[in-house]
């Protein structure tokens, strides 16, 4: 105990003589002169025990200043600033550099609480766009940057697609959302290799904004925008396959990841309007020039089945299983779809290899 400070019997000695007009003036003074902390303290004390104590509401970041500070962070990283002998990032800060991820997008995912969170919302959209290209660009000296950042990219998008719809109203999340959802999903999760603390915990994001699609109209309303953001897309890969080693097709290869990426949304969509009035959705999506691959034909299948033509159901899927011979979804599709075109009868029997 320090030598200047007095224990309990010798403070209360010292209080004996002061009546409580002295003891409140006593307290004032702390009150009036103490820090916050100290005035916090002072108030939960002279509550009632009636009254619940107040925790001290900690102060949210201001959005502008977030988006700031996130902009160059994003920008540094892009620029190669955290890889190389950049005098724009300290030495000590590149080895730092998931301290500072984790800060900034703890401040940005806090910001959408203030009134004005639209800053904060293009903060959270920076971040995951970052989180994103690291898993195929070297912006840090990190064999799994996502995993090292401790970054679940489902939660903050969940996060953020939550304050678009409550801040901004459904009309502003059905225009702006579809278009992050293409861009963002991700088959296999955002991490390199799969496996640590951050794959358990991630999701489609199809899954939390299945959640926010919480009646028909909106479903319909949604798929309608989705599906126009999925023209634009395709509209914007490349015109002509641009080749690196010999025959490659960028373009397909893209759309080609899309379609497989987009897979589980598809599935759901496919879930919630077959047998609908909204059909004809599903016939819009099958056809997108935005998608390629055998995930596509084997969208294709799931549609003619859900319609009733096995026939045609199993001619696709087949198709598909002459490119992924060993895909246990396709197998499993097949099996159920082929013999039921084959008792339908012989010119609609296709054989599976």
């Amino acid at each position: 105990m320090p030598a200047n400070r007095k224990n309990r019997d010798e403070f209360y000695s010292a209080m004996a003589p002061s009546d409580d007009a002295r003891l409140r003036k006593i307290l004032w003074t702390l009150y009036w002169r103490g820090n916050a902390q100290l005035r916090e303290r002072i108030e939960d004390e002279l509550r009632s025990p009636e009254q619940p104590k107040v925790k001290p509401r900690k102060e949210l970041p201001d959005p502008d200043t977030v988006l700031d500070e996130v902009t160059t962070f994003v920008n540094l990283a892009k620029d190669g600033a955290y890889m190389a002998g950049d005098r724009r990032v300290h030495h000590t800060e590149r080895s730092r550099w998931r301290l500072t991820f984790r800060r900034l997008a703890g401040e940005a995912l806090a910001a959408l609480q203030a009134d004005e969170p639209g800053p904060a919302q293009q903060a959270v959209a920076e971040i995951v766009d970052l989180a994103c290209d690291m898993k195929s660009y070297d912006y840090f000296h990190s064999d799994d940057p996502v995993e090292a950042a401790k970054f679940v990219v489902s939660d903050a998008v969940a996060v953020l697609w939550e304050s678009v719809l409550r801040h901004d109203g459904f009309a502003a999340f059905a225009r702006r959302v579809p278009e992050q959802l293409i861009r963002w999903e991700a088959d296999y999760g955002w991490t390199r290799s799969g496996y640590g603390q951050v794959p358990e915990k991630e999701t489609a994001l199809a899954v939390p904004l299945a959640r926010l699609l919480t009646t028909p109209d909106m479903w319909r309303t949604f798929a309608e925008c989705y599906l126009d953001a999925l023209d634009a897309a395709g509209r914007a890969d490349p015109k002509r396959p641009r080749t690196v080693y010999g025959s490659f097709d960028q373009t397909r290869y893209r759309r080609h990841g899309r379609t497989k990426d987009l897979a589980a949304w598809h599935e759901m969509l496919l879930d919630r309007f077959a047998g609908t009035p909204e059909d004809e959705l599903l016939d819009r999506l099958a056809a997108s020039p935005a998608l390629a691959g055998p995930e596509l034909t084997f969208l294709r299948a799931r549609i003619a089945e859900r319609h009733g033509d096995v026939a045609q159901a199993a001619t696709l899927v087949t198709e598909c299983l002459k490119e992924l011979p060993g895909h246990q979804g396709y197998l499993d599709f097949a099996a159920q779809v082929v013999p039921r075109s084959r008792s339908a009868g012989p010119a609609s029997a296709p054989t599976v290899g």
